[in-house]
């Protein structure tokens, strides 16, 4: 993405929310939105037919929610990053929306500058938690938890809990690929063979399982 706009289409029903996020993201000289829906339909209908890099999703939205539109792009459109905006802090929602593959998932309420970062860093493949929903993602970290052998656990090599950190720290894997001088075909590699170790699907479920085995930090409220 070095050089280009990030493509982006904001779906959300309430129009004035939507509205006021195109307004401050065509301010941002990097952003392009070059879409904009009222449901999940309509939001899968746009990634088909422009291809963005970034889809800002709501939750709660007629016709079909944005869980739903969410799985069917990260399975059919994977090109594609989903960054969820929600106003459910402690919400189930906020679970459902990493199993069904977002990258990133923000309240509502955060500032714009974190909106922005979250934009840029999902179309760089990299992930974005808000510290808010750490309440709600504790549940599914306990999820990972219980899910993975604990033999597992204890079998990582230096080289994957490396990866871990990386991962957790919002790397790439051109810059995964510069930090350990390595090939980028490598690192795509040997993040793959991670997942399958550890079992999970994605980056932010890896990250996800680093945090509850406290390979990295866990996420806090802001002060």
């Amino acid at each position: 993405m070095s050089g280009e706009r990030v493509r982006v289409v904001v779906a959300d029903d309430h129009d004035l929310f939507r509205e006021g996020l195109r307004q401050l993201l065509e301010t941002v000289p990097s952003v392009e939105i070059v879409g904009e829906a009222a449901d999940g339909q309509q939001a899968i209908e746009l990634v088909a037919n422009l291809d963005p890099d970034v889809v800002l999703m709501d939750i709660n939205m007629p016709r079909m929610d944005g869980i739903r539109a969410t799985e069917f792009i990260v399975k059919h459109y994977p090109r594609t990053a989903v960054v969820v905006l929600t106003m459910y802090q402690d919400d189930e929602y906020a679970i459902h929306a990493i199993r069904a593959g977002a990258k990133s998932y923000l309240l509502k309420n955060s500032r714009s500058e974190e909106v922005i970062e979250a934009i840029h860093v999902a179309a760089s493949g990299g992930s974005t938690i808000d510290p808010a929903l750490a309440p709600a993602l504790m549940r599914e970290y306990q999820r990972l938890l219980t899910k993975t052998p604990t033999n597992t656990r204890q079998q990582l090599t230096q080289r994957e809990l490396t990866l871990l950190r990386l991962l957790a720290n919002g790397y790439n894997n051109r810059q995964i690929a510069e930090q350990l001088q390595l090939a980028e075909s490598t690192v795509k590699n040997n993040l793959s063979a991670l997942f399958q170790k550890i079992g999970v699907r994605d980056r932010t479920q890896a990250v996800l399982f680093a945090i509850s085995q406290g390979l990295v930090p866990k996420p806090t409220e802001n002060s």
